[in-house]
């Protein structure tokens, strides 16, 4: 059930032109979401740079994934469509209908017991129409996404907010509503507004109890839970590098609490050795092939406030633990004193 490797290696092959095309369109060196996003339109005759936040253009994405709760009503549109089969590589994960609540054994029997109709349905319809299909049991949508299909310098939408996680595979992975996604299946390009750009530069180290979601904690307290809306935040520096590709996946997974479009990083090491450990060693070797393709340019990075809309540096070195809340995620307390003070001033104290 794992992704062809010929069509990440499609991708790849027609990568470079595609971005050389968009450095002369745009004029200037580009950021790896530009790269992405020009090397993903659909109609790859663009004859002008896109404005963002302004525009609104074609795609092509690489892939789709579809939740067990949402995916019922997509793909009973999706078998109005005529087709014979999906258009672009699919996969349906039955996740959301198992409830949490006594122990995974327990819980999963209660789906079946309460879901199997559903389960059922959507096993038939991936099954005659060449969709994957992950039955109950099988893991959360968005962590088999990134052990099994997410790629660096892919394009894929999902039904599920939590398609973002692949960002941290060095993708442009976006939430999308069913009928979204149905587009696709049936052969047809996918329609977003040209996201506008927040860079975010990670310099120094993480260390002691401070962990990867402490990073979009703070970026949510500097943002606010609206500031990413309409945006792709692309993660860089030293800091990015230094990091784990699961600690990048639960920075871009939390990216959604910034109502951001998507988050990413580029291409490293750390993304290599992932996918060598979760089997895909051929997804590496082929990445390692257009790896310079996989980031962004050298002169955005080192001018970030000349190519993107915001730019916002974090030292890792600085960034303390972080307590979420209260009541939204652009808040956030710092472990340790601050935590009294904020129990005081909830008592009114």
């Amino acid at each position: 059930m794992a992704f062809d490797i010929n069509i990440i290696k499609e991708v790849y092959r027609q990568m470079p032109g595609r971005i050389e095309k968009a450095r002369q369109l745009v004029g200037r060196p580009l950021t790896l979401s530009e790269k992405i996003l020009y090397s993903h339109l659909w109609d790859d005759n663009a004859t002008k740079a896109y404005e963002r936040g302004k525009d609104y253009v074609d795609f092509a994405p690489d892939r789709i994934a579809l939740q067990d709760a949402t995916a019922q009503m997509a793909l009973l549109q999706f078998m109005q469509a005529g087709k014979s089969k999906v258009a672009v590589p699919t996969t349906t994960h039955c996740d959301h209908l198992i409830q949490a609540k006594n122990g995974a054994g327990t819980d999963l029997q209660s789906a079946l017991n309460t879901s199997n109709e559903v389960f059922n349905f959507l096993e038939s319809v991936s099954n005659k129409y060449g969709l994957g299909f992950w039955k109950p049991g099988a893991g959360i949508i968005h962590q088999v996404v990134l052990e099994n299909y997410a790629f660096p310098g892919g394009m894929m939408i999902g039904t599920d907010s939590h398609t973002v996680n692949a960002g941290g595979l060095g993708m442009i992975a976006i939430g999308v509503g069913g009928a979204d996604a149905v587009d696709v299946m049936a052969g047809m390009a996918w329609e977003l507004k040209f996201p506008k750009l927040i860079g975010v530069k990670l310099t120094g180290k993480l260390s002691g109890w401070t962990a990867p979601k402490d990073v979009i904690l703070k970026v949510a307290g500097i943002v606010s839970a609206k500031g990413g809306t309409g945006a792709v935040v692309e993660y860089f520096g030293e800091g990015a590098v230094g990091m784990s590709c699961t600690g990048k996946g639960t920075i871009c997974n939390m990216g959604a609490e910034i109502g951001a479009t998507t988050s990413t990083f580029g291409y490293d090491e750390s993304m290599e050795r992932y996918l060598r450990a979760t089997d895909r060693a051929d997804v590496a070797d082929a990445a390692n092939t257009v790896k310079e393709h996989l980031t962004g340019d050298a002169e955005v990075y080192a001018n970030p406030e000349h190519y993107f809309d915001q730019v916002i540096e974090i030292n890792l070195s600085d960034l303390s633990p972080l307590l979420n809340g209260p009541f939204t995620p652009d808040l956030s307390t710092k472990v340790g004193a601050d935590m009294k003070l904020l129990q005081l001033k909830m008592n009114g104290l």
